[in-house]
C-alpha cells in the first residue's frame, strides 16, 4: 500500500513509532490517511496500523 506523505501532520492522530516513514517529530503522523486493521478486532491488542512503512533508517 502506498499512501501519500503530506507536509502537515494528520490532525488528531498521535504516533510514537519513530521508525515509520510517516513519523514527524513530536509524535505526529504525516500520512494523508491511515488504515487500521483488522475489521473484526475486539481489543486494542488485535489492531494494527496497516499504513506503517519502514523509514529506511533515518530519524526525523
Amino acid at each position: 500500500m502506498s499512501i501519500e506523505k503530506t507536509n502537515q501532520p494528520l490532525d488528531g492522530v498521535k504516533c510514537v513509532v519513530n521508525t515509520c516513514h510517516y513519523y514527524v517529530y513530536g509524535d505526529h503522523c504525516s500520512a494523508a490517511k491511515i488504515e487500521i486493521q483488522p475489521r473484526n478486532a475486539t481489543s486494542t491488542e488485535e489492531t494494527d496500523c496497516a499504513t506503517f512503512r519502514p523509514d529506511n533508517g533515518s530519524m526525523q
